[in-house]
């Protein structure tokens, strides 16, 4: 049975790069792009060296896939099928942004089994788009929707970002009624993070760019959360909402702390005992990937102690927290022996609650998640 249950493949094509954006991304040149595919094709293959491999899921992500011309797509999408069985993958998710579709996009990639969409949309409101840095419009948004559905693909997901410099709440309900207007099945939103490297961050740091203040993000959170169950979207994890069955398998298999692939410039993968990055300066990817196969930049070791961390991080950012049961069957020890003294202190703050089977945060304990995460670091090398 193959361990590795979904494949990432990095794309870091832009036509545009966003004022807060962190991800690994260039703008899009064709002979580099060509270089980056086949560079990308060889890596693939030193990993997977079977052909017809079965996996799960699949996901293309940026970057901006959709910037790759229709060829450019088809070799991507090629050597997929040639080393994974598209025809089991029950899930395959392309990123894309609104406006960067064709019908011929739209049909090579059904004709290769991509079943999922999803759209990075951010805001409804074609002035922030622009001080965001995007060059789609709000009008783009509608257009790619109907076009997607015309052939055949409803399970469309799409992005959006809060708490936006000078955004106030009813400008935040007016974007997110206009994504329930849509209909969709699954809805990921995120505040906005100001990264380092970003034009917002220089902005930032000169006091140039305002954002609301942190009561009003709490606000807009509480918002999102009602107003996606008032549309029947059901919160599965903390920034994510689907319709029941719409829920992403790719990032359940993240959050579920299972291993898979991560291909391409800046990608990340997890297979059993490590958990590697690759290089990121395109460059260097493809000088590496091509002299064998891995372009890798870090490896660390995955030891008991890391995965039993990781599986209390990752799993409590789902609704349905982490089971206790699957804890012992998974590491042989059982979560009272780890953690009872974390899981009792944070109890007693209200940021946990617990039953016999499993422990979930509580609406406070979703706002400060990052504070919950740490009480479930070990000490030293405690079982490692």
């Amino acid at each position: 049975m193959n361990l590795i249950q979904s494949v990432y493949v990095h794309i870091p094509f832009c036509q545009q790069i966003c004022h807060y954006c962190d991800f690994t991304k260039f703008f899009y040149n064709e002979q580099l792009a060509n270089d980056y595919i086949d560079a990308l094709k060889q890596e693939i293959s030193t990993y997977v060296k079977e052909n017809n491999t079965k996996i799960r899921t699949i996901f293309i992500g940026g970057g901006t896939p959709t910037a790759l011309t229709v060829d450019q797509l088809e070799a991507v999408l090629e050597q997929l099928s040639l080393k994974f069985d598209l025809t089991a993958c029950e899930e395959f998710t392309i990123e894309a942004n609104p406006g960067d579709f064709s019908e011929e996009k739209i049909k090579l990639l059904t004709s290769y089994g991509v079943n999922r969409v999803s759209l990075g949309v951010q805001v409804f409101d074609n002035a922030m788009l622009k001080k965001l840095g995007r060059i789609h419009t709000v009008q783009d948004v509608y257009h790619t929707i109907e076009l997607l559905q015309k052939h055949g693909i409803n399970n469309i997901s799409t992005d959006l970002i809060y708490a936006l410099p000078n955004q106030s709440i009813a400008h935040f309900k007016a974007s997110l009624h206009a994504a329930m207007s849509l209909n969709l099945p699954h809805l990921s939103t995120y505040a906005l993070q100001i990264e380092p490297k970003t034009v917002f961050y220089q902005r930032y740091k000169k006091g140039k760019l305002h954002r609301p203040a942190q009561e009003e993000e709490v606000q807009m959170y509480e918002i999102l959360k009602l107003t996606a169950k008032e549309n029947g979207l059901l919160q599965y994890e903390i920034s994510n909402f689907a319709r029941p069955g719409f829920e992403s398998k790719h990032n359940l298999t993240y959050w579920n702390n299972e291993y898979y692939y991560g291909f391409g410039a800046g990608a990340y993968g997890y297979l059993p005992g490590k958990r590697y990055g690759n290089i990121r300066p395109l460059p260097a990817y493809i000088k590496q990937a091509k002299l064998d196969g891995k372009p890798i930049l870090h490896i660390d070791s995955i030891g008991k102690k890391e995965q039993m961390e990781e599986e209390m991080f990752l799993g409590l950012r789902r609704m349905q927290g982490v089971n206790k049961h699957h804890f012992k069957a998974k590491f042989g020890i059982s979560m009272n022996q780890v953690y009872r003294s974390s899981i009792e202190e944070l109890i007693q703050k209200g940021w946990l609650i617990e039953d016999v089977n499993t422990i979930v945060l509580t609406e406070e304990g979703k706002l400060l998640a990052n504070e919950v995460f740490e009480r479930f670091l070990l000490e030293g090398e405690m079982l490692k």
